[in-house]
């Protein structure tokens, strides 16, 4: 019996089945999952043949993603494996799919802190429309009424939330040279005592706000060092909780740099079109008085309309961000410090490489490896890597420049940071300098950049939820 949904599926996607199976191995890779699928095997399920385990869920993901609309494994003939009954697998927003109240917040944050170590759960990332949903339920949510919470025996002072305030500062910062698992796990254990205050003490409005305000910054940052870490279904799961944290303490510019962070996973997962969305939803979102803000959400609508190959609103975003980065910014943030001269010439780098113009990228990394500070080593690891690309990709290759510059990336990444993102991005000059791979010097990068996966791997993940 052929599969008639699957069939159909296809043709409106205009895919053959080898593209099926090429989309499905980028999106399994994506999940962190091994498993591969030959380019035929999908003519096998289009004559009805069941997928094992997990390719039900895989399919079923992928293809809602990329239809705009929910298709089931059941929905295509495949009930549930014994397997997959004993390890579900659930898209990153199962159980976040809550009301914009305070409530909703106090729910979604406890979901994503109180992990059950016999949890066998494994989210899917979001993709398409999915990712760019709560961006839109965000601008639409009503203003959270007051927060004032009486009853309890214990009293959070203003002082409490400004400690609570430092240590959180303490945190970002400490993450600055590339934090890694280390970081995510002192976040998380911050954040549930956060999380015990909110529900369990007795506060006024003020103090209520600062505390979901205080969570949320939290939730944003573990959302980033799981990101970094290439957990990017774990990362969707503390930015949806973030921006309900972020809704309910009235912080408009919090939700809106959560979106920014959104959007830039969105273009790293090949999902231009939802990092627009986000990023611009961030910006109409947040009419603030920080221009530091401002620019930190220009630069994310500029890195994603670069990898959307929109070049005049990238450069357009590019000069706002420049313009309110050169205006006073008295107003900022404590969180918004790390947006200095150096890092926005690091992310209009960006934007020039994937708009292919090598020469204006060049200027803007080199400007940007002038300007960082000794706290900046990711990035700087980041930026040599990106450099380097500029190398490779242009019309006359320049290997000798290009392979200098990458193995000063390697060289950081093997002294004094952890980042899975930095490590990959490595892997895409690799595959650049392919045609290339017989020259020693090239066969001596891929080895050490073997290593360094090699170590991402072996490094033990936090218990999640």
């Amino acid at each position: 019996m052929n599969n008639s949904l699957l069939a159909t599926s296809l043709k409106e996607l205009g895919w053959r089945a080898e593209t099926l199976a090429r989309k499905l191995n980028e999106h399994a890779a994506l999940q962190g999952c091994r498993a591969h699928v030959h380019e035929k095997t999908p003519y096998k399920w289009l004559r009805g043949e069941r997928p094992r385990p997990p390719w039900p869920e895989l399919i079923s993901a992928l293809l809602s993603a990329e239809l705009a609309r929910p298709i089931s494994p059941s929905a295509l003939g495949w009930p549930p494996s014994g397997q997959n009954e004993q390890q579900p697998l659930l898209p990153a927003d199962s159980g976040l799919q809550l009301p914009w109240t305070a409530e909703g917040a106090a729910r979604a944050m406890r979901a994503v802190t109180e992990a059950d170590p016999m949890d066998r759960r494994i989210f899917l990332t979001m993709m398409g429309a999915a990712m760019s949903a709560p961006a839109h339920q965000w601008l639409l949510a009503d203003p959270a009424p007051h927060l004032t919470r009486l009853g309890k025996s214990r009293q959070v002072s203003v002082g409490t939330v400004d400690e609570l305030d430092l240590m959180t500062a303490s945190l970002r910062r400490l993450d600055d040279g590339g934090g890694g698992d280390t970081v995510l796990l002192m976040v998380r254990a911050h954040l549930r005592q956060v999380v015990q205050l909110i529900d369990n003490s007795s506060y006024t409005d003020a103090v209520g706000r600062r505390l979901f305000s205080n969570a949320g910054e939290l939730l944003r940052l573990a959302g980033w060092l799981a990101f970094d870490g290439g957990q990017h279904a774990r990362a969707q799961r503390y930015w949806l909780a973030a921006l309900r944290a972020a809704h309910t303490a009235g912080d408009r510019a919090l939700a809106a740099n959560t979106l920014g962070f959104m959007s830039c996973q969105a273009k790293d997962i090949k999902q231009p079109h939802e990092a627009v969305t986000i990023a611009e939803s961030a910006r109409a979102g947040y009419r603030g008085a920080s221009p530091r803000v401002s620019a930190i959400l220009a630069l994310r609508a500029a890195e994603a309309y670069a990898t959307n190959g929109s070049a005049d609103r990238c450069r357009r975003a590019i000069d706002d961000a420049f313009s309110n980065l050169d205006s006073p910014n008295t107003t900022a943030p404590d969180w918004s410090y790390w947006l200095n001269p150096g890092h926005a010439h690091g992310q209009a780098g960006f934007c020039f490489l994937k708009l292919s113009d090598h020469s204006a990228a060049r200027r803007h990394f080199r400007q940007a490896l002038r300007l960082q500070d000794s706290s900046a080593a990711r990035e700087g690891a980041l930026r040599y890597t990106l450099l380097a690309t500029t190398y490779v990709r242009q019309a006359d290759p320049d290997l000798d420049q290009a392979l200098a510059l990458a193995d000063q990336a390697v060289s950081i990444l093997t002294d004094d940071v952890s980042s899975n993102r930095c490590v990959e991005h490595l892997n895409t000059l690799l595959r650049d300098l392919a045609p290339h791979s017989r020259r020693p010097a090239v066969r001596q990068l891929a080895e050490h950049v073997q290593l360094l996966r090699s170590s991402a791997t072996r490094q033990p993940s936090p218990q999640l939820a």
